[in-house]
């Protein structure tokens, strides 16, 4: 009788992880989702950068406009409050004299780019730039930025 022979292939290979194929796979898989965590959770910012040491002009641009009353209770209470938050953070202490100019920009908010005169301890006087946003219906408050004005 002619039966027909059957063909059975015995992978050498226990189990996928034995394969180098699919240990190089792996690892290529592996390494390309590691980068992408890494690329969506890096800061936006370049190496070394300080965020908000630059002044601006006074055009609107995307979006930001010029504070059309620097002197308003608001905004002077703003720039006082920036200075009282960088305090708790760092270890130095500034005393508040004025917001001197600013923009501002209409977000689910209110975002605002100000110029602060702030004294040392030692009296000196300085001018220092806060990024604070504001959602006043809510009562939050954040300051996302300050630095010495170069």
């Amino acid at each position: 009788t002619n039966t027909p022979k059957s063909h059975i292939t015995i992978s050498r290979y226990r189990t996928p992880l034995d394969n180098p194929i699919a240990m190089r796979t792996s690892s290529f898989l592996l390494i390309i989702v590691v980068a992408f965590l890494y690329a969506i959770g890096s800061p936006a910012t370049g190496c070394g950068e300080r965020m908000g040491n630059q002044l601006w002009n006074t055009t609107i641009e995307n979006g930001w406009k010029p504070i059309g009353n620097i002197n308003d209770q608001h905004i002077q209470e703003l720039g006082r409050w920036a200075v009282l938050e960088f305090g708790k953070h760092v270890n130095c202490v500034l005393k508040f004299n004025k917001v001197v100019s600013g923009r501002q920009q209409l977000v689910s908010g209110m975002n605002y780019k100000l110029i602060i005169d702030a004294s040392d301890i030692g009296g000196k006087d300085d001018k220092y730039k806060a990024d604070v946003y504001e959602q006043e219906w809510t009562h939050k408050r954040q300051l996302l930025s300050f630095a010495k004005v170069k």
